[in-house]
């Protein structure tokens, strides 16, 4: 599938400074907001965005009406996208500013930066490399940061942006064996508390989303590497289940629930919905 096959018509791809496509002022036409459109005229931006909730949350900012460009490491695999695809490896800064400098060339500049590349490593502080561990912080917190460094400015110039980053109960709820992910986790909500507040004054909002396990290939990779880790004969099939068990809800978060959130924190009436770190867990604790 081409990607621009999602993209509204050319006349809305540029506004002027502060407007939607319909040409209405910050905080946007009210009728527009009521119907399956109201990103018509934006322009979203998803890292790890070829899977998971940042694959999930891409397809719902385009079935709003967004331009929506996604960036991944597995793009310079050859990895397929019904959307702008651009190489991304957020742990690069040479690497950030070409995606953005491709992504506003072709569908101009980023109004929505959704934050959702990150990884996970499965280790206790004892034995823990520092390679890993500055591996897991330089994509989890610092290719957030370099995102929002390279959009920030174009928001704040505009007067409207939406910057949200996806976090994990694990920002707030400590695990013995995944020091680098808990801190990379924790560091990404004092950023969105940084950003919220350097952007409240421009019309710009940065909100956190923390769920817990969330049925994608990470959580299947994580259990495995658990299980083996253990080696308590368990397969990853047993430790999913004991999650869905677990929860108070007997189920697992689906990354359709998360890319619906992340809709809807682009709203133009969830302006102050901003600094906010909000928990997606079914009643769970972690």
């Amino acid at each position: 599938m081409n990607w621009t096959s999602w993209l509204p018509s050319s006349r809305s791809r540029r506004g002027g400074q502060g407007q939607t496509a319909e040409g209405s002022g910050r905080e946007g036409d009210p009728a527009s907001q009521t119907c399956g459109s109201f990103l018509a005229g934006r322009c979203a931006f998803v890292s790890g965005g070829l899977s998971g909730m940042g694959l999930a949350i891409a397809t719902r900012l385009a079935e709003h009406g967004a331009r929506v460009a996604v960036g991944s490491r597995r793009a310079a695999q050859g990895a397929k996208s019904p959307f702008m695809t651009v190489p991304l490896d957020v742990c690069d800064g040479a690497d950030v500013a070409r995606a953005m400098e491709s992504v506003e060339a072709e569908l101009g500049p980023v109004d929505i930066l959704i934050n959702a590349a990150g990884i996970t490593a499965e280790q206790g502080v004892v034995g823990h490399s520092d390679d890993l561990w500055q591996r897991v912080i330089d994509t989890n917190l610092t290719g957030a940061f370099r995102l929002t460094r390279a959009v920030l400015p174009g928001m704040i110039a505009r007067e409207w942006g939406r910057i949200i980053n996806i976090g994990s109960t694990a920002a707030t709820v400590g695990w013995a064996d995944n020091p680098a992910y808990c801190a990379s986790k924790a560091g990404l909500l004092g950023l969105t508390r940084c950003v919220a507040l350097e952007g409240a004054a421009h019309g710009v909002a940065c909100t956190m989303i923390s769920p817990t396990w969330v049925e994608t290939d990470m959580l299947h990779s994580d259990t495995a590497e658990i299980a083996a880790r253990e080696g308590r004969g368990r397969s990853s099939a047993d430790l999913v289940r004991e999650i869905r068990e677990e929860n108070p809800q007997k189920r697992i978060i689906q990354p359709g629930e998360v890319a619906a959130l992340a809709a809807f924190l682009c709203r133009d009436e969830a302006l102050g919905l901003t600094m906010d770190n909000i928990q997606i867990t079914g009643g769970a604790l972690w």
